[in-house]
């Protein structure tokens, strides 16, 4: 046989055991040797035994070779751990050899491989992808900023939206876009523009936002573009658009962008590129106050991630499910299954997005007439969003609070209306159209419980008014329910 066989473990541990190093190495070597002249037309089908062989012996060059393309190998097949593993060993290994550009140009290589293996298995919000992308970048320095910067930045960048850094994340995103237009890249052009959308949606620059992702969009080429990070940027792009087409008050536009993300991931059969789309879905789903079918999403991403170990989004997919089960009368399951998703979120680091999962939870809570908890909740979400200067969320924020203190005491009537009033304020401000509609539905409730309808109708009509789309989704129906009555 082309091997040999050992009937028990333990028989081959003594037996390799017995051999000395030196004898141990070359044996090693000229093994791998013997498999690289065997299969020299159908290497790749043998990179793990190759680089396992070589590993264990003194050509160091070779070990460094065979580790990283393996690496790669095991990142095309989303294999991460494996990746990961060898990814490092090669990079440990390759200290041995002598300082040289060669050297310096493939660390540079594989600490970009790790970073997005890490990326996935531990979150963007991770200190270790936060060292890979910073070593990676001194040494582009090393090398005088060669072609690997754009990537290198863009991983930064990356790095900086997922911690809510957003203002160091806009510069990393103006210095790629500056790159990308010296290069005349089009593919890198596509992602400058998508990490400055980012960035802006996240600050309620919601205009400039929908533009940045629009010409992504338009630059997109499905045969050319392959993930920088790890989704798919076509599915990228469109899911950042979904989001960003519902806040500014195009909920059936938003569906359709996040099915054509979905579309793109299935077309890929990429289970990252999957999770990421289905992900987005979901909360496209909760905005649209679908709960059911936001839950399917969640419970899809959380099989897929269990699966593959994508820990990055085991806690946004629980606590996406927890906010469906909450919508649909489960409200004590559902503030578990949110608390227990915050807690995940926080543990992989990820601070983008933290508003709204806290004011997802101060909702739930309100539901289940848990209302200090909730008030706790929402005034967590305001100190994040201040932290971060994340606005994106803070109409919601003010409206949700603006809520919990009428349940809690109608004597908080004037505290509430100011809520909602500085809900609507900030929304009318950042061109947020659906947040706009939700605070308007609740202060007009308020004005016509204190007998102020025509006030009350007026200012609902003008916001109903504006809408184009979406008339059967929850809130245009609640909306138009109320105006009907306000008329009567």
């Amino acid at each position: 046989g082309a091997e040999y066989t050992f009937k028990h473990a333990l028989t081959q541990e003594v037996a390799y055991n017995s051999l000395l190093v030196e004898r141990r190495k070359l044996l090693h070597e000229r093994t791998g040797q013997a498999l690289e002249s065997m299969f020299a037309e159908r290497l790749d089908d043998h990179l793990v035994e190759l680089a396992r062989h070589y590993s264990r012996s003194d050509n160091v060059t070779k070990a460094v070779d065979y580790l990283g393309r393996a690496g790669q190998q095991a990142m095309q097949r989303s294999a991460y751990p494996e990746a990961i593993s060898g990814l490092a060993a090669a990079i440990e290994l390759q200290q041995k050899l002598p300082d040289s550009p060669e050297r310096i140009q493939r660390e540079l290589l594989l600490q970009l491989s790790l970073g997005s293996g890490l990326s996935a298995v531990n979150g963007w919000g991770s200190s270790e992808v936060e060292r890979a992308y910073t070593r990676a970048r001194q040494l582009c320095e090393r090398l005088g900023d060669p072609p690997e910067l754009f990537p290198v930045l863009f991983g930064l960048c990356t790095v900086h939206q997922l911690r809510g850094e957003y203002r160091a994340a806009y510069k990393l995103g103006e210095q790629l876009l500056a790159l990308a237009k010296n290069a005349s890249d089009p593919a890198q052009l596509m992602y400058a523009h998508s990490a400055l959308g980012v960035s802006l949606y996240f600050v309620g620059e919601l205009l400039l936002a929908r533009e940045h992702l629009e010409t992504a969009i338009s630059l997109y080429d499905p045969e050319r573009d392959r993930p920088l990070g790890n989704a798919d940027p076509g599915a990228v792009c469109r899911a950042w658009m979904a989001y960003t087409l519902w806040t500014l008050g195009y909920p059936d536009q938003a569906l359709k962008r996040i099915n054509e993300a979905l579309a793109i991931a299935r077309g890929r059969s990429h289970p990252f590129s999957l999770a990421f789309a289905e992900m987005f879905a979901g909360f496209v789903r909760k905005f649209r106050r679908e709960a059911r079918a936001a839950q399917e999403s969640a419970e899809r991403v959380l099989a897929i991630s269990v699966e593959r170990g994508f820990a990055h989004f085991l806690g946004a997919a629980t606590l996406m499910r927890g906010s469906a089960m909450a919508a649909q009368g489960r409200h004590e399951e559902g503030i578990a299954q949110i608390q227990e998703g915050l807690a995940g979120v926080r543990g992989s680091g990820i601070e983008l997005g933290r508003p709204p999962y806290h004011t997802t939870l101060a909702d739930a809570c309100r539901q289940a007439d848990r209302l200090d908890d909730g008030l706790a909740a929402v005034t967590e979400a305001q100190a994040v969003a201040d932290q971060h200067e994340e606005r994106a969320y803070e109409p919601e924020i003010h409206r949700v609070r603006g809520e919990l203190l009428l349940r809690q005491d109608h004597s908080n009537t004037a505290e509430a209306r100011s809520c909602f009033q500085r809900a609507i304020e900030i929304a009318r401000n950042q061109k947020a159209k659906s947040w706009e509609l939700r605070a308007t539905m609740s202060l007009a409730r308020l004005l016509a419980k204190q007998g102020k309808q025509d006030e009350a109708r007026t200012m609902l009509g003008d916001i109903y008014g504006w809408f184009t789309e979406g008339f059967d989704t929850a809130d245009l129906k609640d909306a138009k329910s109320l105006l009907d009555e306000l008329a009567g």
